[in-house]
């Protein structure tokens, strides 16, 4: 048999205050003046009965429930969101907020359910915060995709590599194109030739896809949209017998588990998010967030460039 949820009412007849009392206590109203004895024992007897405040009601009072929703698409998640993720929920966590993460493919209509049964303080798109680099004065090249961006042109760029791509999905989404345009922009700031988009579909058609591609396009390297776009290439050119990186270096993106377990073993960009969610953390929350320092996007590199 389920318990019955334990009410205001029922701290307040342990603690021999009023349901009143107990409400002001348990949500620190500033306007009310609380003896600390009275606070104490209202607090225990919470902690006694394992009270736990109705979101409801409180999403009632307060405008909206203490919930920050995260849109992430399917295909973004990785080393970044995961950490981006840890530390958007720490921080969130730290002023009595809860995340809930929705995976897929967000849509106008299952967003608009979505705020309606539960009135969150705020949903966040992971991907347009991220690569739009709105949250950022300089657009990202600082500390945002735009300047992991560069971190992974300037390896190629570093090795001598001139004629370069990038590796896209089939179908490319926005995000996608934001970050091919990063890297467009990335080798104009290096003063390399134009880069070029190479399109690699699914794994049996990259070899087809990338014999195309080079009889046409002389480059020497390819950066990857993502690892799993990298490693696509990496294997249609062994399957090609191209030695990797001689006739062609290849690097990821994200720092994925996978990149290590290849051979040869992928080159990929390491960026560490958690500054970056608890950042957002704290625009959702209106808090200062002047103290927060990212570490660095790096190159970890392996056999591939």
């Amino acid at each position: 048999m389920a318990r019955r949820r334990v009410t205001m009412r029922d701290v307040a007849a342990a603690s021999g205050v009023s349901p009143a009392t107990v409400g002001f206590v348990l949500n620190n109203t500033p306007t009310q003046t609380i003896s600390p004895a009275t606070r104490e024992r209202v607090e225990a007897a919470a902690k006694e009965l394992g009270y736990v405040p109705d979101g409801i009601a409180r999403a009632m009072r307060e405008g909206s429930s203490r919930i920050v929703v995260l849109n992430v698409d399917a295909s973004l998640e990785g080393n970044y969101s995961r950490s981006y993720i840890r530390g958007l929920d720490d921080e969130l966590a730290h002023h009595d907020h809860i995340l809930v993460v929705k995976h897929g493919h967000p849509t106008k209509a299952s967003t608009s359910q979505l705020t309606h049964m539960v009135a969150p303080r705020a949903v966040i798109d992971f991907a347009a915060n991220y690569s739009t680099g709105r949250e950022l004065a300089d657009g990202g090249w600082t500390d945002g995709m735009a300047a992991h961006t560069f971190v992974q042109i300037s390896h190629l760029a570093e090795r001598g590599h001139t004629r370069l791509a990038m590796a896209l999905p089939e179908n490319p989404t926005a995000f996608a194109r934001v970050r091919q345009q990063f890297a467009v922009q990335s080798a104009e700031r290096l003063g390399l030739p134009p880069l070029l988009p190479v399109t690699i579909p699914h794994p049996d058609a990259g070899v087809e896809a990338l014999q195309g591609f080079r009889d046409h396009e002389p480059v020497t390297a390819i950066a990857g949209f993502t690892d799993e776009l990298a490693l696509r290439v990496l294997k249609s050119a062994q399957l090609l017998g191209l030695r990797v990186p001689d006739d062609l270096a290849v690097i990821g993106y994200d720092a994925t588990e996978y990149a290590a377990l290849s051979t040869p073993g992928l080159t990929t960009v390491h960026i560490d998010a958690d500054a970056h969610g608890r950042r957002a953390a704290r625009q959702v929350l209106g808090t200062d967030a002047g103290d927060l320092t990212a570490t660095p996007a790096h190159v970890i590199a392996r056999e591939s460039t």
